[in-house]
């Protein structure tokens, strides 16, 4: 499999430049912090992500994490492993700072450098795409960025060396008045794909794969970005 390189730029720090690459390929309930494994069955309450046809269920091997402020990526990351804690609000700051010290040559301070960190907000969270690549990258896992100029039709959502997708989309809260980016993971479970989107009561199923490349293509319409993570590290 050959890899085009691509630079993409952070989504917060245009200055910052992380390695992606553009494959042809890819053209009973138990509560946790934050989480909830909701127990087996299906529903038949369908509703209408976008124009896509999504159906709520409920079950026992889905990991979903519910959103708590700004803390998306920790929960995105998480639904994506299925795993509790495989990233913790400390260990996506941690990875920040590392970040930020890598670059602080170039960093200029300010009184807001305190609370608006170069990848992330120590309040609220919002971390951005190198905080993401690093994080995977720890666990030994890329990230190939998909071309927006492509449609969703052009991904193999069926590779064996798909993990599951990651995407970024703009959301308005508080009636409006405050504009951020949100991430949200899609995986396959056991043959179906969900949406495991924070945001959500409960995860939900896509009808079937047609429905998920309509909803891909949804979100690049709408400005989204979509990043597709491999189990394996590519040279």
């Amino acid at each position: 499999m050959k890899y085009t390189r691509f630079w993409f730029c952070s989504m917060l720090r245009p200055n910052i430049l992380f390695k992606l690459m553009i494959s042809p390929l890819f053209c009973k309930e138990r509560k946790g912090e934050g989480g909830n494994l909701v127990d087996s069955g299906t529903s038949t309450v369908y509703f209408q992500k976008g124009r896509t046809a999504m159906k709520a269920t409920n079950n026992s091997e889905v990991y979903h994490e519910r959103q708590k402020l700004q803390f998306c990526l920790v929960h995105s990351l998480n639904s994506l492993f299925q795993q509790k804690d495989a990233f913790t609000r400390a260990k996506l700051n941690e990875i920040s700072e590392r970040l930020s010290l890598e670059e602080s040559n170039t960093e200029t301070w300010t009184p807001f450098s305190v609370l608006f960190k170069p990848h992330h907000n120590v309040f609220t969270g919002n971390y951005d795409i190198n905080v993401l690549i690093a994080a995977l990258e720890e666990k030994g896992k890329s990230v190939v960025w998909h071309d927006h100029r492509k449609g969703a039709s052009c991904i193999d959502i069926d590779a064996p060396v798909l993990m599951g997708i990651v995407i970024n989309v703009s959301v308005t809260r508080f009636g409006g008045i405050w504009r951020s980016r949100h991430w949200i993971a899609l995986r396959k479970i056991d043959g179906v794909w969900f949406n495991l989107d924070s945001d959500l009561p409960a995860p939900q199923s896509f009808l079937d794969a047609h429905n998920v490349r309509e909803f891909l293509d949804f979100t690049l319409a709408q400005g989204g970005e979509i990043l597709i993570v491999l189990n394996e590290k590519q040279s």
